[in-house]
């Protein structure tokens, strides 16, 4: 991959992930620059704070009406405009149809606040908390078709504390967040992680497990 990458984050929420990619960037941990960032939802304040940094931002909304596959087509074309090496989902909260999935194989990320096969979906922390686990985390992979199931990259996991509540959960699996994504999106960027016949590549090593990285926070 060319040096820099392009990146185009989608979003629906107020950003954080999406700080942190560009923080990364900007920092020159990361050779890559974003080149835009769209959302589902035009009062989204990540949209905000990217236009903030100078960033292309755009708002695309499902119109009345609107069937989920024409919308993920336009949201696929406004994608393809901007020429990306990586489409990164930081908290893009619908579901993207198949044929947006299947445009864009092995150069769609996601990560999710859970240690994945675990907690797929929704309210991931309330569930871990109401499971009574001892520990909780986050995990960024490959976009495939099947809701939260391509193939994991890399997880980080705390252990849940017996003062956590929801909130303070999520708060500290989101400084976790801010860490690996970064990291794969530089495996990505750098040749070191590749995507081969339905399977991440590490190094030239088929990545049967995620890579696992423990946080004491």
């Amino acid at each position: 991959m060319s040096s820099p990458a392009r990146l185009v984050v989608m979003i629906s929420g107020a950003g954080s992930n999406l700080l942190a990619l560009d923080d990364a960037c900007r920092r020159g941990d990361l050779p890559a620059q974003i080149v835009g960032v769209l959302s589902d939802r035009p009062a989204a304040l990540g949209l905000e704070r990217a236009r903030a940094r100078g960033l292309h931002a755009e708002a695309l909304p499902i119109a009345p009406g609107e069937s989920r596959g024409a919308h993920d087509a336009r949201l696929l074309a406004a994608a393809s405009r901007l020429q990306p090496d990586l489409v990164l989902l930081a908290g893009y909260m619908r579901i993207l149809d198949v044929a947006f999935v299947h445009a864009l194989p092995g150069r769609l990320l996601n990560i999710h606040p859970s240690l994945l096969p675990r907690y797929k979906g929704l309210h991931t922390h309330r569930r871990v908390l109401e499971a009574g686990d001892d520990v909780h985390g986050a995990t960024v992979h490959f976009v495939t078709p099947d809701l939260d199931g391509g193939p994991p990259v890399l997880q980080a996991r705390i252990k849940i504390k017996p003062s956590d509540d929801e909130s303070t959960l999520a708060a500290r699996i989101q400084r976790c967040e801010h860490v690996i994504y970064p990291t794969v999106v530089k495996w990505c960027t750098s040749g070191r992680l590749r995507y081969h016949e339905g399977k991440p590549m590490l190094d030239g090593r088929s990545l049967e497990t995620p890579v696992l990285q423990d946080f004491d926070l």
